[in-house]
């Protein structure tokens, strides 16, 4: 594989000496192993030097010489196989790709959501007419024809709403493999087709003594539950592809580009380094670039997860997808399209999905083998008592023998409880979840969870409220002057633009304004107002010292004090306009201020053995203070996106099982990365998407919860694999007949329903045991 880049373009189409590597939308991949399938067709097309295939966000990328192949060539690659790829359209009228394969995906939800709802609405006759109408001996008249009732109506859940089973078993054959759905379709299609046979011809089965049972409800009810499980599964998989489309969502469609002394509106994939941009007050930033005119505050929590905006000045950095505030300024582009850092995030939230294991699931792992076994072992039967049955059991016919021991084995295999034992377990587990305000997506994430043992953490809107308030306020004036100056205090920061203004303003709420008689904002400082022949002061300690105003004793010791605690001061101060002295009114601190729940719960990690980092975007010293207060040994400050990602990989590559836990942007790279990820409920959209479990309240105690649920979700998973195999270990031998040479007992294929109905009881039973365990 080529690994020298000489340059990029914009889009996700990235230029490697001759070759070219495009991404395009994948459709019709409904399994981990589709994807396997969609890479390997890749691959091997003539020109193509590499390729790989995530099935999280139904995407595939390649790397081929468009001299040798070309992207048509490749389509038609994959179409072969019974998947498609979306290539863009020359055409500017037709849909772009991604909008293509969206609408591809939302139509297959909403067509399997319909064939579920179907597939449980006409199993339930058919359950009932099965369990409690079937073989009355004084039944209504009607009941004789129970049979052929049940066989249309399960002709229609199997064949009708079941049918994509059937289609990618055969898919999976043409490549000489086995999954769930190869199971699924094998052993229901079997049933059906051997009920069908018994009620059209009972009289095969009279006249050799035997009665004619039916299926229909068994192959019915396992379509429909596997559809069920094949829902939530699309719908977990949906929530991770919108995370994605939600950080592109933050680059704007088109930007304001300067020329002269002229603006005009373009497309921002038009844009090239060098050229001069607008951003006007509320508007996102378009691509990265340096301020060459004007000033305002500009919100980096995508990047840094501290909620205060930032200030840009002349010569400061600006960033894409980042978003601007009151004030507005131009700027220079010197990164775009795939180069910008909200590109870099884009494709590295992609690549870390990309590069987990496939997501094959527990039961396809197990169906590839245990479907080439079942069919072997009902063959070999067959086989066995053609052959060597006159030998075995000379009173029996050796063909009814054979035919009714082989499809025993397949009666007896069905994957009733194989199904179930996940699914169930899983919606057990999510109830309990929600119950305790923890949402889970998906198994893969509980079946992790329970082996974490590095945590990190991020600090603001995780550890921190997320909001800066002021947490101390000493004045100096008496109690006369105090109501009078704290209307003036709450207009001069009701006035200010600065960002820590408003926790003053939220300090003071039911306060009411005065009108000043002049007002200034001085860059960097804070702001100044004159009001009845004085002038206030509200600002940092430069502010003071421009202003010549001096801070007594007691209150540089104040200061010096809540600054050691990382809280930010600021002081409120009056100088009469006649006169020279001035004096200091009021020492305000804001701080971000720690969760009462985050040292409980960290506590409760550490004594489990798990160590727990914190990793943040904020300073060194207001990282130490966090860190001491809530018991944190593990810290690190000034993190970028892409740190926390790198830092998730380096503890990975140490053998660590880490769960990250953030609440921004700027952690969902390292959310993505990591094998369990975490999202604070009040956190971003983007963060919830990426992440696999999410916890409503911003309560950390739910982390050890999640952690103990995830335990015990993954003990019942197992016990239920238990339960499911046990039946088969025992029933496969005895329905192959093993016993009837001894004893002359053979199983009845109703009694091999009743075993399978027996361990689908068992798995369900246990399962519902979860929902009175105690986190």
């Amino acid at each position: 594989m080529t690994t020298n880049p000489i340059k990029t373009s914009p889009g996700n189409d990235i230029v490697r000496n001759a070759e070219i590597r495009k991404t395009f939308p994948v459709l019709e991949m409904s399994c981990a192993a589709c994807a396997v399938s969609v890479e390997s067709i890749l691959k091997s097309t003539p020109g193509v030097s590499d390729a790989g295939v995530n099935y999280a966000n139904q995407s595939a990328w390649v790397q081929f010489d468009p001299k040798a192949v070309t992207v048509v060539d490749l389509q038609n690659a994959v179409r072969a196989i019974g998947y498609d790829i979306v290539i863009e359209s020359e055409d500017p009228t037709q849909a772009d790709p991604q909008q293509v394969q969206a609408e591809a995906q939302q139509r297959h939800y909403k067509q399997l959501k319909q064939r579920t709802i179907w597939a449980l609405v006409l199993s339930l006759p058919i359950v009932v007419i099965g369990m409690f109408f079937m073989d009355q001996p004084n039944g209504v008249k009607w009941t004789s024809y129970a049979n052929y009732l049940m066989m249309f109506l399960s002709a229609a859940v199997v064949f009708g709403l079941g049918r994509s089973f059937f289609v990618n078993a055969w898919k999976q054959a043409l490549h000489a493999r086995a999954n769930m759905d190869t199971l699924v379709a094998l052993s229901t299609g079997i049933a059906f087709l051997f009920s069908a046979f018994n009620t059209v011809y009972p009289e095969f089965w009279h006249h050799r003594g035997q009665h004619p049972h039916v299926y229909f409800e068994a192959a019915s009810v396992v379509v429909a539950f596997i559809l069920l499980g094949k829902v939530l599964e699309e719908r977990a998989k949906s929530t991770t592809s919108s995370a994605i489309k939600k950080l592109m969502g933050l680059q704007p469609k088109t930007v304001r580009l300067v020329e002269g002394d002229t603006e005009r509106e373009v497309p921002i994939s038009s844009v090239q380094v060098g050229q001069l941009l607008v951003v006007r007050p509320g508007e996102k930033i378009p691509v990265d670039g340096r301020v060459e005119l004007g000033q305002s505050y500009v919100d980096e929590s995508m990047i840094s997860g501290e909620p205060l905006p930032v200030e840009k000045l002349a010569g400061t950095t600006v960033f894409a997808g980042t978003i601007n505030q009151k004030g507005s300024f131009r700027f220079r582009a010197e990164k775009v399209g795939a180069d910008t850092l909200l590109a870099q995030i884009i494709r590295m939230v992609q690549d870390a999905q990309g590069s987990k294991a496939p997501v094959q699931q527990l039961v396809d792992r197990i169906a590839g083998i245990f479907v080439p076994v079942v069919l072997g072992i009902a063959l070999l039967t067959f086989v066995v008592w053609m052959v060597f049955g006159q030998y075995l059991a000379p009173e029996a016919d050796p063909f009814t023998t054979a035919l009714l021991t082989s499809v025993t084995v397949l009666v007896i295999a069905c994957p009733c409880a194989l199904g179930l034992a996940t699914p169930t377990a899983i919606m057990v587990g999510i109830g309990k979840g929600a119950e305790h305000n923890i949402l889970i997506k998906d198994a893969e994430s509980l079946e992790v969870a329970h082996r974490v043992n590095a945590l990190i953490l991020d600090k603001t809107g995780t550890i921190t409220e997320g909001k800066p308030v002021v947490t101390d306020l000493y004045w100096t004036a008496s109690e006369d002057e105090l109501p009078m100056l704290q209307r003036v205090l709450y207009t001069l920061e009701s006035l200010s633009e600065h960002p820590l203004a408003e926790a003053v303003t939220l300090k003071l709420t039911d306060t009411k304004s005065v009108l000043v008689d002049s007002f200034e904002s001085v860059t960097g400082r804070g702001v100044k107002a004159h009001y009845q022949s004085e002038t206030y002061f509200v600002g940092n300690q430069s502010l003071l010292e421009e202003n010549q105003i001096e801070l007594s004793e007691t209150q540089i010791q104040q200061a010096s004090k809540l600054q050691s605690q990382a809280k930010t001061v600021v002081f409120f101060a009056k100088r009469r306009v006649d006169e020279k002295q001035a004096e200091v009114l009021a020492t305000i601190a804001i701080a971000d201020p720690i969760k009462p729940s985050s040292k409980k719960a960290i506590d409760t990690l550490q004594s489990r053995g798990i160590d727990v980092y914190m990793l943040t975007g904020d300073n060194a010293q207001t990282a130490a203070s966090v860190a001491k207060q809530v018991g944190v040994d593990y810290y690190n400050a000034n993190m970028m996106p892409a740190d926390k990602a790198n830092f998730v990989n380096e503890l990975q590559t140490t053998g660590k099982i880490v769960a990250m836990v953030g609440d921004g942007i700027n952690d969902s790279q390292a959310m993505a990365q990591a094998d369990v990820s975490i999202a604070m409920g009040k956190g971003s959209d983007i963060a919830m998407d990426v992440a696999r479990m999410t916890l409503i309240t911003s309560d950390l105690n739910s982390i050890p919860q999640a952690l103990q649920l995830s335990k015990q979700t993954v003990r019942v998973i197992r016990q239920n694999l238990f339960w499911a195999f046990i039946y088969n270990i025992i029933g496969i031998p005895i329905a192959a007949g093993l016993l009837y040479p001894s004893f002359g007992f053979l199983l009845n294929p109703m009694i091999a329903g009743a075993a399978m109905a027996l361990s689908s009881v068992s798995v369900v039973s246990n399962s519902l045991r979860l929902r009175g365990m105690k986190l």
